[in-house]
This record gives structure tokens, C-alpha cells and sequence, in this order.
């Protein structure tokens, strides 16, 4: 197997004034480069993707069991990641109660300030307040590397994943949730894969993502209303890292979905906006970021506090904070699809 990479000719470049990958000639776009699918893994032995599969979301594994077995299946081919027809969870009609009563703010914070979350923070998530949810699909797994990469083979779409070294994921971590993308390229990859499919694919809203993530009587955390460091990757699982999606089975939400706590925050359709009853909170995401759109669920590389169902979050331009996203999809009309 040969690389198809075509280098740009560099002769008289300043080298030093160019982007790093002008620098080793590459265009700016993706770049498919050799290896990136393993798919001759099988001549080491053919391993059952099926029941490494399994195995990768068994709560009676241990984490390093699940992980091992989850790694596996990132080079062998994991069977769970369909790019052009995601695993996909019915999230029936109903109405949720979203946000944080007021009388709990002062006890959140209490919890949280530890972790330098302000009190303002918390107050984004009032008054909680019942919203009516239509019937909407929800994705099992955040997008992952390997199916974003086919997005940006298949489009040519400008923006790479920052957290990408030199423009592209390591193999082993082809089941690993993309991140360090931005919402408009989130809402790009919904786009694409509606007009690929025919489907209609986008972003869920952040009523529909809590809902999902709480059901209707909205615990604090998608597996009820108690903090269980097993249960998500965030900094308290100790990993340091994103993990490969679904090995946290002990956060599955009441739909079905998996992830919705820890690994990577997960953008949402919606633009910050107080509730209903609420205050305008200018904390310095917005200042900096003003109109900035909503993220959930928390991440790898921070605390508990922000896989709260609740907490409402966004993209700030550091490395700290993790940017993925899982798509919705919407339930077609009574006698279609």
C-alpha cells in the first residue's frame, strides 16, 4: 500500500512563515494518510468483533477490561460505528422538567466551588420549568473520529479537529468521540449526513438533550440523582483522556443513549438565552464568547460538576474545553420512513 498524499512543491518557501501544515506541504483540508483504517488486522487473528463489542459495554467487566476490548475493536473494525446509519434510540413524546429549582442553586455551588465553578454558573440552569418534548431519535454514541473522517474526505469541508496531530486521529482511537470541533462544523457533519442518507439528521436541541439525558423527572445525572465516578469519563474516572464510546455502561440514560455524561461536551442546536423567568448571566463565556451556543454533559479533562444534567456550558477558545456533539434525528410523519 502506497501513500496517494500529494506534496506541495516548497522550493523557496520560508518554511518558518507558513502554518505547520503548509510546512510538510499539505493542503489545509483533510488529508487521508496511510493507515488510517486497519482493516488488516484480521491476519493477526480474525478477533470476534461481536463479542468484543459486547464486552466493551458490560457493566460487569471492569473499566480496564472494557477499555481493552473496546481498543480492539478500534483497529479491528468496531462493529457499533456505522457511519451512514448511526445506532439510534427512540426518545418517546413527553414533558421534562428542565433546569435547577432555585432553592438548590446555594447547595449546588457548595458542591462545585472546589472546582472553581461560580455561583452564576449555577444560576444559568433557573428556574426549572416543564417543557413539552415531541418524539425525536437520539444517537447511542457521540460522532466519532472515524466517521467524522469520512465527512471530511467525502466534503472537503476547510476545518480539522484542532486536537488532531498534524490533521489526523491515531487508529486507536477510531471509536473515540471527534472533539475539538466547532458547532458550525457540527452542524456541517448533520448536513452531510442528512443529504448522504436521505434522513433528517441535525443537532438536538438542549430541552430535547436534557430530557434525554434525565427523562421526565430530571435527576441531577442520567443514571439517577447520586454522583457515581464509574458511571462517566470525566477527571475522577482518572483516565486523562477520551475514551472509546459506550465503555462507561454504567451511565446509560433511560432511553438507551450512552455518553451523555463525561467523555466529551456535546454541542447542542441551541444559543444561551435565559429561561423563562430566568436572568441574563454574563460570566466571562459570555462576555468573551457573546451569543455562544449551548454544550452538555461535561468531559475527559473536567469535574462532575459538568456532567450534571443541568449545567448549561459552551466553547471557550482553550484546549480545556473538549467540543464534540451526537446527532438527533427527527421522527418522520405518521406513514413515512
Amino acid at each position: 500500500m502506497t501513500s496517494h498524499i500529494a506534496h506541495r512543491n516548497l522550493v523557496d518557501a520560508d518554511i518558518n512563515a507558513l502554518t505547520d501544515r503548509a510546512a510538510m506541504g499539505l493542503p489545509e483540508g483533510y488529508v487521508e494518510p496511510r493507515a488510517e483504517r486497519l482493516e488488516f488486522t484480521g491476519l493477526l487473528g480474525g478477533p470476534d468483533t461481536g463479542k468484543l463489542a459486547a464486552a466493551a459495554e458490560d457493566p460487569s467487566l471492569a473499566l480496564e477490561d472494557r477499555l481493552a476490548a473496546a481498543t480492539v475493536l478500534a483497529l479491528a473494525g468496531d462493529p457499533r460505528i456505522r457511519w451512514d446509519d448511526p445506532a439510534m434510540v427512540d426518545v418517546p413524546a413527553g414533558r421534562a422538567l428542565i433546569g435547577t429549582p432555585d432553592d438548590e442553586v446555594d447547595e449546588l455551588h457548595r458542591d462545585a466551588e472546589q472546582f472553581g465553578v461560580q455561583r452564576s454558573w449555577v444560576q444559568k440552569e433557573c428556574p426549572r420549568h416543564p417543557v413539552d418534548v415531541a418524539a425525536f431519535r437520539l444517537a447511542v454514541y457521540p460522532v466519532t473520529n472515524a466517521e467524522y473522517a469520512v465527512f471530511l474526505k467525502d466534503t472537503g469541508h476547510h476545518e480539522l479537529p484542532s486536537g488532531w496531530s498534524y490533521g489526523r486521529f491515531a487508529p486507536s482511537a477510531a471509536n473515540h468521540p471527534v472533539h475539538t470541533v466547532t458547532a458550525d462544523s457540527a452542524d456541517a457533519y448533520a448536513a452531510w449526513l442528512s443529504r448522504r442518507t436521505g434522513r433528517r439528521f441535525r443537532l438536538p436541541t438542549e430541552q430535547e438533550w436534557e430530557y434525554a439525558a434525565g427523562g421526565p423527572e430530571g435527576p441531577r445525572y442520567p443514571w439517577g440523582g447520586d454522583w457515581n465516578a464509574e458511571a462517566a469519563n470525566t477527571l475522577e474516572s482518572g483516565l486523562l483522556m477520551t475514551s472509546p464510546v459506550g465503555v462507561f455502561p454504567r451511565g446509560r440514560a433511560w432511553c438507551g443513549a450512552l455518553d451523555l455524561a463525561g467523555n466529551v461536551e456535546e454541542y447542542t442546536s441551541s444559543t444561551y438565552r435565559p429561561y423563562p423567568g430566568g436572568a441574563l448571566v454574563e460570566d466571562d463565556l459570555y462576555l468573551r464568547m457573546g451569543a455562544y451556543r449551548i454544550a452538555r454533559g461535561g468531559a475527559f479533562n473536567r469535574f462532575r460538576d459538568l456532567a450534571r444534567c443541568q449545567r448549561r456550558h459552551g466553547p471557550y477558545p482553550r484546549s480545556l474545553y473538549a467540543m464534540g456533539f451526537r446527532l438527533a434525528e427527527d421522527v418522520p410523519p405518521h406513514g413515512e420512513g
